[in-house]
């Protein structure tokens, strides 16, 4: 349960990130930003609901919410140094 909670997690996360207009992780996302938003919101309600099952009300949430923000930090930083790897020399 706590493996499944952490990933519908960074799932949530990579999802919201893809949905952003200004990722370049996967160009073709950008046609679908309301499905990945819809599909963001659904697995991170069912990330803090299994968070909450699995270790109690506030252990669940916050266990939930702080796998989903490391994912959060993390993809951003992804996307930079995938865009530097390729030779782009304007991140931002």
């Amino acid at each position: 349960m706590t493996l499944l909670y952490l990933l519908l997690s960074l799932f949530s996360a990579s999802a919201f990130y893809l949905a952003s207009p200004h990722q370049q992780l996967w160009a073709r996302m950008s046609a679908h930003r309301t499905l990945a938003r819809a599909t963001a919101w659904l697995s991170a309600v069912l990330a803090v609901a299994m968070g909450i099952v699995a270790l109690g009300v506030w252990a669940g949430v916050f266990s939930a919410l702080t796998a989903w923000m490391s994912g959060v930090v993390a993809l951003p930083y992804l996307d930079a140094w995938r865009r530097t790897r390729k030779g782009v020399a304007h991140v931002g």
